[in-house]
This record gives structure tokens, C-alpha cells and sequence, in this order.
């Protein structure tokens, strides 16, 4: 995750620049069920609203959270499918609480009503997101089901009234990046907490449906409304969270930004992006699956590192040694292409290498995903061809 808010306000604020921080364990992204209620086009689970065989029990996940608290795992996110048709999400919660996780519930938003709000306060999450991919008509139609833009945002209403933190996750494609400003205008309206840019990733049905990803142009022109949205915001004293997802050139992009508006403070932004390190699956990102299968990330659902029924997370994480996690774990990471030879390399990490291998069959070979060109990387077109977005 790119917190794009954190690194303007160190432009706009500076703060001496504190040592590099390494996480005692990975955020767990934990799909507790594959059931949803949604058939969105581009869900990474391929979830649809039918119970899915040997999914985890009640004792079996609540031995999993005993050990991710003894693994010192910073944050928990529950997802799905949509995890509030799990019998037993208050219970998890609750106890994942009691021990003391950093717990958010990722979910479409169209189950939480009236009826359960109450709950969902009590359970004390400290981040609620909600997907939402366009306005009305281009959102429902997105999630295939008439009537989930109105829930969802109803949803929304439900968790301000209630005090809880609560994000809007927008998915940028062709086919709603006209409406990315309306967007960034529903998230002012209604005063949500935080709002999660997330680049498109081909898992899933999400890999059936990159045809509709965003031009390489459409992605930098959101991008830059993205960041002046919030630098308005903050000169304006008003503190929302930005952040984005799946695409860790958002951070070499960031600092070409700065270098048009803030160019006396590119040094120690370059500086604080270092430190962050860019992309991190399989080292500090983790999943755990419905049927309990351990992953880099939550997009490698065809890579199993191992199974919580039959060894402890922790175990199978700190084991985890076949190639593809060496690989991840590796600095540099085995690159190759323009990623191998970008300049910015350090701070990218890489990228999400998802798109590179459902693309290109290698998970090492250039991300099609990068939208910064030749000149911005430090290439030449002696060194490697000019990449065009992958669309079939």
C-alpha cells in the first residue's frame, strides 16, 4: 500500500526522516469465505453466491488468529468473498480484537444495514473499506446487481453514524475513469475517512477482464488528480487519507510530481521512498485463503506455499523457500526488462508481479503495468523497446 497523504504532507510539513522500520511480521489479507453476494467482473476470488466445499471452521480459524498474534502480525484484513456471510465474522472479530490485531473488514457494503450496524460497531474494527467502482449506473453494472451503488453508500452513511473509520476502495479501468473525479467529489461529500486508489490486477476474473484496464495515460492523468486532490485537501486543514494499491510505480510517479511543484524537497522525498521499499509480497504481504491455503499475496491464489490445517502460518511463512518466494525476497529482486533496468529499482521493488506472469508467462519479466515511460526510468530505446500496455 502507497500512502500517497503521509508523503505530501512531508513536502507540504517537513519532518526529520525517521530509520527505516522492519515489520515483526506480514499484513495477513485473509479471505474467510469465497460466498458472495456480488459477482463483480473484476474480483480476484471468482467468488459467486454459492457455498464453496472445506472452507475453514470456527476452531480451526480461531486457532489461526492464536498463532498470528504470536507471529506478531501488524494488521489483519477480513475479506472474501464478502465476509459478512460468514455465521461466524462477529466471533472472529472479536476475538481477533481481544488479542490485541489490527483488525479491518474489507467488504462491497451491501450487507451492512440497519439490522447489523450495531454490530459491526461493536466488533471494533479500526478501518471498514467499501468498494465502490463509478457512479450508480456504471457501478452496479460493474458488480452485476441493480441497486448495489445506493447500498453501498447507504452503508457508508450507516458507519459515519456509527463513529467507525470507513474508506471508499476504487478500482480504476477504462471503464470508469470518467467518472474519477465524481468519485473523488462522493468521498468529500460524505466525508469518508480514507479513499484506496487500487490499480487493476489480473487475478481472478480481474485477469479475464484486462482488456478494460486503464490506458497507461488514463492511469497518470488519475494519478495526478489524485495527488493535487490531496495536497488541496491538506493546505485546506483537511485530513483525509489517500493511499493506493497494486501498482508501486505510484511512488517513482510521485516524485516526478514533486520535482514540478516541490523541487527543493525531492532529495528527501527520494529519501523517505527508500525507506519505504515498494512492493512487498511474500515478504511483508501475506494471504490466507478460504480453504486455509497460504500466499505471497492476495493475487498469487495459484501458488499455495502450504496449508494452516496442516502446519501453523507462521511456520509455513518463515519456510516458505521455493523459488518464486526466494525470488520475492531477494534484493535485488531477479529482474528483467525495463524493471530490471529501471533506475528506480529500489524504491519500486518491481511492482506486483502478477500482471507480469498472466501476461508473459514469468513473473520476473516487466510489469505491464508500469505506466512511467523510457525517459522516466533512466532507460534508453537502446536498452529495452518501449513497453505498450498488454489489452488482449
Amino acid at each position: 500500500m502507497f500512502r500517497v497523504t503521509r508523503y505530501i504532507d512531508s513536502l507540504l510539513e517537513p519532518t526529520p526522516l525517521a530509520p527505516a522500520r522492519t515489520p515483526p511480521g506480514p499484513v495477513v489479507i485473509w479471505n474467510l469465505i469465497r460466498r458472495c453476494n456480488l459477482t463483480c467482473r473484476h474480483c480476484y476470488t471468482v467468488s459467486a453466491d454459492v457455498d464453496f466445499a472445506g472452507e475453514l471452521s470456527t476452531e480451526e480459524a480461531l486457532r489461526v488468529l492464536e498463532d498470528l498474534k504470536a507471529f506478531r502480525v501488524p494488521a489483519l484484513i477480513l475479506s472474501g468473498g464478502e465476509p459478512l456471510m460468514r455465521p461466524d465474522i462477529f466471533e472472529l472479530s472479536h476475538r481477533a480484537k481481544e488479542l490485541g490485531l489490527y483488525t479491518g473488514l474489507s467488504t462491497n457494503g451491501t450487507l451492512i444495514t440497519e439490522d447489523n450496524i450495531d454490530a459491526i460497531a461493536d466488533a471494533g474494527y479500526d478501518y471498514v473499506g467499501i468498494s465502490i467502482d463509478g457512479l450508480e449506473e456504471t457501478h452496479d453494472q460493474i458488480r452485476q446487481r441493480r441497486g448495489a451503488f445506493r447500498e453501498s453508500m447507504a452503508a457508508v452513511r450507516l458507519c459515519k453514524e456509527r463513529g467507525i473509520k470507513v474508506g471508499l476502495r476504487f478500482t480504476l479501468t477504462r471503464d470508469n475513469y470518467a467518472q474519477f473525479d465524481d468519485i473523488l467529489a462522493l468521498t468529500a461529500e460524505h466525508d469518508v475517512d480514507k479513499f484506496y486508489l487500487s490499480h487493476l490486477n489480473y487475478g481472478g476474473r480481474g485477469h479475464r477482464h484486462r482488456k478494460h484496464d486503464a490506458w497507461h495515460e488514463m492511469t497518470r492523468d488519475a494519478m495526478t488528480r489524485l495527488f493535487d486532490r490531496c495536497r488541496a485537501e491538506l493546505e485546506a486543514g483537511i485530513r483525509r487519507e489517500y493511499v493506493t494499491g497494486n501498482n508501486d510505480a505510484d511512488g517513482p510517479f510521485l516524485l516526478h510530481w514533486a520535482r514540478r511543484h516541490f523541487p527543493e524537497r525531492v532529495a528527501d522525498l527520494e529519501a523517505r521512498l527508500l525507506a519505504w521499499g515498494g512492493n512487498a509480497s511474500g515478504e511483508y504481504i501475506a494471504n490466507i485463503d478460504n480453504l486455509g491455503n497460504v500466499h505471497p499475496d492476495s493475487f498469487w491464489w495459484d501458488h499455495h506455499l502450504g496449508n494452516v490445517r496442516e502446519r501453523p502460518f507462521s511456520e509455513i511463512w518463515c519456510e516458505a523457500d521455493d523459488d518464486l518466494m526466494q525470488g520475492f525476497r531477494s534484493r535485488p529482486r531477479p529482474l528483467k526488462g525495463r524493471c530490471g533496468a529501471c533506475r528506480y529499482l529500489p524504491i519500486c521493488n518491481g511492482n506486483t508481479r502478477v500482471r507480469a506472469f498472466k501476461t508473459l508467462g514469468d513473473p520476473w519479466a516487466e510489469d505491464p503495468g508500469c505506466y512511467l515511460d523510457d525517459d522516466e526510468i533512466g532507460l534508453t530505446e537502446a536498452v529495452s523497446p518501449k513497453m505498450i500496455l498488454t489489452t488482449g
